[in-house]
């Protein structure tokens, strides 16, 4: 004897829901000097966005990092460059204030891009053990400027001591001794023989290491 077997019913088709693009990475809460850093970048026109702490095996470490692609409304920096807040900070006080009249001064004209050869690196100094002032975003190496015609200055001993390619370079390294505690470029040691070194490293009654 067959049994007559009913057919179910069709089930209702499921509605699928739009898939959500990832959310925006947000930074998680910070100190308040981060915070009013960051202000005080806003303000100056630095282009930068918040990235993961960085935290590495070898001790290296930024706890707040920044990307950095403008130094100011004017400069731009290529490539862009990896760093804590108040070395940035730094950075962007002394493009906007020291260097424009410097270029006025020495080169007729501004200048419009940073091409840095080094920013957050973990690694130690050449030679030793201690890490790199680089190896927590505390420092910054320059290796040349592009003005405003599209001229490339390199860092590096200019042919004629009296052009005014060499009258900037020398303005800026002495300029730079001050806001920044460590100075060092062409004529230092063969490490930093083409390529000015600046960084934030603390000392000792907050002495200075321009050479």
């Amino acid at each position: 004897m067959s049994v007559i077997v009913p057919i179910p019913s069709p089930r209702p088709e499921e509605k699928t829901q739009p898939q959500k693009p990832p959310a925006p990475y947000k930074p998680g809460r910070m100190p308040g000097q981060e915070t009013t850093c960051r202000r005080a970048l806003t303000k100056l026109g630095v282009s930068f966005s918040d990235r993961p702490s960085i935290s590495e095996a070898a001790g290296c470490a930024i706890p707040h990092p920044l990307v950095i692609t403008r130094l100011s409304r004017k400069i731009a920096l290529q490539p862009e460059a990896t760093l804590n807040c108040a070395t940035a900070l730094a950075l962007a006080r002394f493009f906007t204030e020291k260097v424009p009249p410097l270029a006025r001064r020495h080169l007729k004209q501004p200048v419009t891009t940073v091409r840095h050869a080094s920013a957050y690196v973990c690694r130690s100094r050449r030679g030793l053990q201690k890490l790199s002032e680089h190896a927590f975003g505390n420092a910054f190496d320059i290796a040349a400027f592009t003005l405003a015609d599209g001229t490339q200055l390199d860092v590096a001993r200019q042919p004629d001591p009296k052009s005014g390619r060499a009258r900037f370079l020398k303005a800026f390294r002495t300029a730079a001794c001050g806001p920044f505690k460590t100075v060092l470029g062409p004529g230092s040691n063969a490490d930093h023989a083409n390529h000015f070194h600046l960084d934030l490293q603390k000392r000792r009654n907050n002495s200075l290491y321009c050479k």
